[in-house]
């Protein structure tokens, strides 16, 4: 009670002060006489005045960093001041904020007398290329503001003509005044009660802690999948090394009776117990007439790599690269597009693999940012078919890589062009492999995910499903593979429900297929549909459990473990919360399938005879050298 009458002036202030806000003119009257007879003091709130005071301390403090070209401060108070729903749903606002970040990038070379100082030049254009790649990614599809996408790769934008007019005296002002402008417009004077106001932070503040709460239980999720896989893979080492270590001791019981162990017999336990790296080499490595030879080879296998120093490779000139590549002839284009793949292909994993990556990157190699009829991306639909099989696999590398998916993602572009030349190409394999491999390495982050899904790619998948032994391994491989990703997302599997007969019957088929690399792919895409109830309802009635329980008789233990879980989906009653919808953070892929793909980049093929004899990557070093 004391708390209460401690406060209770302050109280009454917020009632009287909303009362009034709110236009209840006859309420506010009897409430204030009521008060005055029961001796209840009103107090002024002074919340108001005290708000609009500061507001104009932070307008004022926001413009005086526009002016001096104060990037960390203006930016610092304007995350801190403007509602964070304001600068994510208010088009106006994400546009300004477009705009003001080019203000700061170039501030210095509008401002400076005579030569900028390039470590700062190169901070702020290196902060205005992460906030494009970042929160401004958004504004890429809006024609207004592509253009502005290559200015961090331009030399010197003062003199491009797609900048001309940020350089324009006319340019800052205008955007100061429309600045000026939209902080009046968001801090004004307003008369809104504080008792409102309260109220929508209180909520605001529970939603938001619900949405984080959300996102921490999808990232545990996530985490829990890959630790599990790698517990799988752990376990399986375990039973692999007990089996290896009974096998060795009935052996060494063999030897006290006089039984000789064969060299072929070591040998095939040398296999079992080496990586998958080393075993096609091992029989040609290990002499077995010399004791210890073997476990000599074992032991480093196990040792930590020592590290080397790699050189960095020679810079090129990108400018003449991307000009060839666009302009010259067809056998030309195919060398450099062989030469820049194997640039990537062949350097070590590391600094040097990631220097020459991100020298193909912030050169725009691939002209993911250009418009242009004629860019480096539209060999992908070269007449010849050489240049569209060179382009796909050079492609496929970059999608090998985090840093590259990332760049070839930052629009639906790539992927629509790629999803063009898979539905189109029937003459080379090679190239609708190379294809499909990057669309699978795609299908890791989830806006290129819905877009797949939009797309009826699962359509297209499903369709050449249905025949496997027509397909080659790789390609069966990543079409299973890049099926259970999109069937992870409820809208892939609402899409397999308008077809479920077909889906069913498809991969109830690749059960019993020869090439078991694809098994988990399809014990997880149909785990995965059948949380949807009418899917369910057609399992049952094609008698799927039965289908089922045929290969559990037949497969290991942890195929056996994957059908009993799917039984189990396909008997329930209810939506599963364990379907684990897939992720795409701007930094994250799967920590699992990017050490694969990181394979996948090195086991790259060697280029086909039809080219020649002379080497591409000899052409680069000779003619392409950037001084």
């Amino acid at each position: 009670m004391e708390d209460i009458l401690a406060h209770e002036s302050e109280l009454l202030g917020l009632v009287k002060e909303y009362l009034d806000f709110a236009e209840f003119e006859d309420t506010l009257k009897t409430f204030s006489k009521e008060c005055k007879i029961k001796g209840k003091p009103l107090s002024k709130t002074a919340g108001g005045s005290l708000r609009d005071s500061k507001s104009l301390i932070i307008q004022r403090d926001l413009v005086a960093a526009f002016d001096s070209g104060d990037q960390k401060v203006f930016f610092d108070l304007w995350e801190e001041h403007i509602p964070s729903s304001i600068r994510a749903g208010d088009s106006l606002a994400q546009k300004l904020e477009f705009y003001l970040h080019i203000h700061f990038a170039i501030y210095l070379l509008k401002h400076s007398m005579g030569r900028p100082d390039k470590e700062e030049l190169d901070e702020r254009i290196s902060y205005f290329k992460t906030y494009l790649e970042t929160k401004g990614a958004a504004l890429s599809q809006t024609t207004e503001f592509l253009p502005f996408y290559a200015l961090p790769f331009v030399p010197n934008p003062m003199v491009h003509p797609s900048f001309k007019e940020l350089f324009q005296d006319s340019w800052t002002p205008e955007l100061k005044l429309k600045l000026e402008k939209f902080l009046a417009l968001i801090f004004k004077a307003s008369n809104t009660p504080k008792l409102l106001t309260l109220y929508k932070e209180n909520g605001q503040s529970n939603k938001e802690m619900l949405q984080q709460l959300h996102q921490q239980l999808v990232e545990a999720e996530r985490r829990s999948m890959t630790y599990l896989k790698r517990y799988n893979k752990i376990q399986a080492d375990y039973h692999n090394l007990i089996g290896v270590t009974a096998e060795l001791v009935d052996s060494l019981e063999a030897t006290v009776s006089g039984k000789m162990i064969t060299p072929e017999y070591l040998q095939s336990v040398c296999v079992r117990l080496f990586s998958n790296q080393m075993r096609q080499s091992l029989a040609h490595s290990v002499d077995f007439t010399r004791p210890g030879t073997a476990s000599t080879m074992l032991r480093a296998s196990l040792a930590p790599a020592k590290l080397k120093d790699v050189p960095l490779l020679p810079s090129l000139d990108y400018e003449k690269l991307k000009k060839d590549l666009t302009l010259g002839s067809d056998r030309l284009k195919a060398f450099l597009l062989q030469a820049l793949r194997w640039r990537l292909t062949t350097s070590h994993p590391g600094e040097q693999r990631e220097t020459v990556l991100q020298a193909y990157i912030s050169n725009d190699l691939l002209d993911c940012h250009s418009h242009s009829q004629r860019g480096v991306l539209q060999l992908l639909h070269s007449r010849s078919e050489v240049v569209r099989q060179y382009m796909a696999r050079l492609i496929n590398a970059f999608a090998s890589l985090a840093e590259g998916r990332l760049y070839l993602a930052q629009s639906t572009k790539v992927l629509r062009m790629l999803e063009e030349r898979l539905k189109e190409e029937d003459k080379d394999i090679i190239t609708r492999e190379n294809v499909l491999g990057a669309l699978q390495k795609f299908s890791l982050r989830r806006p290129l995910q819905t877009a797949m899904i939009r797309d009826g790619l699962i359509f297209w998948l499903i369709d050449i499903l249905k025949d496997p032994d027509c397909l080659s391994d790789y390609t069966l491989e990543y079409s299973v593979a890049l099926l259970m990703n999109l069937c992870l997302r409820s809208a892939g599997k609402n899409m397999c429900a308008k077809v479920a007969g077909l889906v069913l019957k498809v991969l109830s088929d690749l059960l019993g297929h020869e090439n078991h690399e694809i098994q988990p792919y399809v014990n997880g895409a149909l785990y995965s549909i059948l949380s949807i109830p009418s899917i369910r309802e057609e399992a049952r009635a094609m008698g799927m459990e039965d289908i089922l329980r045929c290969f559990i008789k037949e497969g290991n233990a942890e195929m056996i473990r994957q059908i009993e879980f799917i039984i189990k989906q396909l008997n329930s009653e209810e939506l599963l919360d364990g379907v684990l919808e897939s992720d795409d953070d701007e930094d994250e892929d799967d920590e699992e399938d990017h050490d694969t793909m990181e394979a996948d980049l090195d086991k790259d093929e060697l280029i086909q005879p039809q080219l020649g004899e002379l080497s591409g990557e000899k052409l680069l070093t000779t003619e392409y050298l950037g001084f």
